[in-house]
């Protein structure tokens, strides 16, 4: 089951409160610890976001108010235009994860559509709600719409949002014209899945409606009397130019006059019908042209017991009307009317047991690449590792430690000469906690004697000499690895100097596999955009047998498990089901069988074809009856050569992240580096290197 749920809409003033208010109060009545989370905020400066502050009020919420946000927008586009997205998905994921640690449950409203463009704000729902990995509720706008266009946005939204991998729990059309409010249900229920929820509100004038406080804000105004009355709802609006008898006349509950500031018999005449029987009450009066009324009448009015909120502004009449019209309802803490009306609304309308029901049964069905990375290095610091880096002649090296050593992720070992370590920092510009990090040199460290003895009492069924020992010893991959086995480090991580077969040469030495393993291989992490899979074997075993290639399968779906994926393995060939023949398909079909009669649990099908693993319409239409097909998330290659070229392809030409790769089936984790690797590529795979060490405890 989720914890959590995202609201979004598909434009401006869809009526987001009503619902959010809604899911609080139901939320609120099945548990004590309930979280509000919004990741872009309008309001700067000291002005505290109106949603965030009302739903701390009425919910007496005790969230901190600078825990329950991310980002305002200011900042929000300060970072984009300098490439940051990035950073500001992480910290919307490092502050959600943080309420859904601590609270049963977190609402997360998405952005308002206020001030940038539209499809921008559609993006960031989209992009946020995927990569927190919790359901949507889709609010679509109807006010002012034909039954067709509304059941034409939510089918479309609905879609758009589907091909992201954000799944939907309900759709609500809200402010819809109470005449087509059934229809329009049942015809968006036509063109969605049958068992989403669809829910149309009727248009409410009540809760549409602004109230004189938010004009005042929209028409920059100056109060002049009646301030504690700024709750009063506006529910018409007339202009006071005419004479007074046929200003009375026009007069309807919860009118605002707006009226030159001269107009003397306009505003007693209208001040005196509130106080009347025979006229409805008045919601205000917006004196325009910066003038104020006569100082006698102004006596007139501080005399009076009943008294209606009178604003002066400087702007004219006419601008004065449009401005008003412009202005739009915001539900705030002050207006409990409104917030009650709110919650009955929602109660009236959403099928509450259906939505419960929705929330209690959801899985999430993908991870995405920052939530991943998230994840992992969250993982890594729960539990810290020591890992030790042989290659400190390598600048990468170095930064990528010097970014792990500030995050306070790992304990780290740097193999090399101490002196040019710290000049090669010096001349990176990297300001080192050298404290934190423990610099050894195997030609003078105090355990390299130790360390010959131990590889020579290893190695002596291969006839290991003293004197080779020694040799082999000052190489920082065997001084590294015999740290490894030694149990003075936890993981190794090189390859950025030396060949995958350097490295991983004395962990197969002396290291060796895991009980009941025979085959170490690889598996790379490949961050997609919607997704991360897992690619095996693409650096390790040129041409396994359908015996290794089933052993591979396995471990690999333990990798997915060791890292919160869950396995849904492809054994891939050219040729899908039982539509091929030849050598190379019998092998994988066999080691498709192999695997199911080794690990009856385990999701496997084979052999497949790449596009029918990962493509569901694809994998629908060559094998309808398949669990794994269209949604496969580990996928086994048949060899080395077609592994290696696809993950680069797939990398290359989609700009995927590809973390890896990671050795499985050592009983000590060291990891191969490409020589081409990155600053980012050492982090991450010092980050799974860690993670590998905690479950080997």
């Amino acid at each position: 089951m989720t914890n959590a749920i995202y609201l979004t809409t598909t434009e401006p003033y869809s009526g987001k409160s009503i619902i959010a208010l809604g899911l609080m109060n139901l939320i609120s009545g099945r548990t004590e610890k309930l979280a509000y989370f919004k990741p872009i905020i309008s309001s700067t400066g000291e002005e505290r976001d109106n949603h965030l502050d009302t739903m701390i009020r009425q919910f007496g919420l005790s969230t901190p108010y600078e825990d329950m946000y991310a980002f305002t927008r200011e900042e929000v586009i300060k970072h984009r235009n300098e490439g940051n997205e990035a950073f500001m998905i992480d910290k919307i994921i490092e502050k959600f994860k943080k309420l859904q640690e601590s609270n049963e449950f977190v609402v997360v409203e998405g952005a308002d559509f206020m001030g940038r463009s539209t499809n921008l704000e559609f993006d960031d729902n989209i992009t946020i709600a995927k990569n927190l990995g919790i359901p949507v509720v889709l609010i679509v706008k109807g006010e002012g719409k034909s039954e067709e266009e509304i059941a034409n946005t939510a089918v479309s939204t609905f879609k758009l949002f589907l091909d992201e991998g954000v799944q939907i729990l309900t759709v609500i059309v809200n402010k819809v014209a109470p005449q087509i409010a059934y229809s329009v249900s049942l015809q968006i229920k036509k063109s969605l899945p049958k068992d989403l929820i669809v829910t149309a509100i009727p248009e409410d004038k009540d809760l549409g409606n602004p109230t004189i406080k938010e004009i005042y804000e929209s028409v920059n105004g100056k109060v002049l009397f009646g301030e504690h009355l700024f709750s009063n709802q506006v529910d018409h609006s007339i202009v006071g130019a005419m004479q007074l008898h046929n200003c009375l006349l026009r007069l309807k509950k919860n009118t605002l006059i707006v009226t030159p500031g001269d107009r003397g018999d306009i505003i007693i005449g209208v001040l005196q019908a509130n106080i009347s029987k025979s006229y409805p009450r008045v919601a205000g009066m917006i004196l325009t042209g910066g003038l104020l009324p006569e100082p006698s009448i102004i006596k007139l009015i501080e005399g009076l017991d009943t008294v209606v909120p009178i604003i002066s502004v400087e702007s004219g009449t006419f601008e004065t009307v449009n401005k008003v019209a412009a202005t739009e309802s915001r539900i705030s803490f002050y207006n409990k009317e409104k917030i009650s009306l709110a919650i009955n609304t929602f109660d009236k309308y959403i099928d509450i047991k259906a939505i419960g029901e929705k929330i209690n049964t959801f899985q999430s069905r993908s991870i995405t690449p920052r939530m991943f990375q998230y994840q992992i290095v969250k993982r890594a610091k729960e539990h810290k590792k020591h890992i030790v880096l042989p290659e400190g002649g390598d600048d990468r090296i170095l930064m990528a430690a010097d970014l792990l050593v500030k995050q306070d992720i790992v304990k780290l070992t740097i193999l090399g000469i101490k002196e040019n370590i710290i000049a090669a920092a010096k001349r990176l510009n990297l300001t080192f906690d050298f404290s934190k990090i423990q610099i050894i040199d195997p030609a003078t460290s105090d355990k390299y004697d130790a360390y010959v003895d131990s590889l020579v009492e290893l190695r002596k069924s291969k006839n290991l000499q003293k004197e080779m020992a020694r040799d082999l010893m000052l190489d920082v991959s065997y001084f590294g690895t015999m740290m490894v086995y030694k149990g003075d480090a936890d993981g190794m991580v090189s390859g950025a100097l030396h060949t995958t077969q350097h490295t991983i040469r004395p962990a197969l030495q002396f290291v060796k596999t895991k009980k009941g393993v025979n085959t170490v291989s690889s598996v790379f992490f490949m961050c997609l955009p919607n997704r991360v899979s897992i690619f095996g074997d693409c650096a390790v075993n040129p041409n396994p047998t359908s015996e290794q290639l089933a052993e591979i399968a396995i471990s690999s779906a333990e990798t997915s498990i060791m890292f919160g994926i869950e396995p849904k393995i492809a054994m891939l060939s050219y040729s899908s089901g039982t539509s091929g023949e030849g050598e190379d398909v019998e092998k994988v079909r066999r080691a498709t069988e192999i695997v199911r009669e080794k690990r009856p649990d385990l999701k496997v099908e084979g052999p497949i074809q790449y596009d029918a693993a990962v493509d569901p319409s694809v994998g629908k239409k060559k094998m309808p009856n398949s669990e794994v097909a269209g949604q496969a998330s580990v996928l086994i290659f048949p060899d080395l050569n077609t592994g290696n070229n696809t993950y680069k392809a797939v990398q290359r030409e989609t700009g995927a992240i590809a973390i890896g790769p990671m050795l499985q089936g050592l009983n000590k984790p060291v990891n191969d580096l490409s020589r081409g690797c990155t600053v980012d590529d050492i982090f991450n795979t010092v980050v799974i290197t860690a993670i590998q060490s905690q479950d080997n405890n």
